[in-house]
């Protein structure tokens, strides 16, 4: 299959799949979030491609505010 002859369904398909993405990763990254440009910037970066974008924001926000969490200090101060 070529990707340049894309029935319709598919660009549409492609175009909510991205849409979904980003929403998401701006939502939680909204109510997470204390500087509101960054939620438009992992927002914004959403919209561009597929998995990547959510690959690197559940491991670069949630799984290190799993891990703050989990030890009760921040990840970045250092004993």
């Amino acid at each position: 299959m070529k990707f340049d002859h894309l029935p319709l369904w598919g660009w549409i398909l492609v175009g909510l799949t991205l849409l979904i993405q980003a929403t998401w990763i701006f939502l939680d990254a909204r109510s997470r979030g204390k500087k509101p440009w960054l939620a438009w910037l992992w927002g914004f970066w959403g919209l561009t491609s597929f998995p990547l974008p959510s690959i690197v924001y559940l491991i670069a926000v949630i799984g290190l505010d799993r891990r703050r969490r989990k030890t009760g200090r921040s990840i970045r101060t250092k004993k």
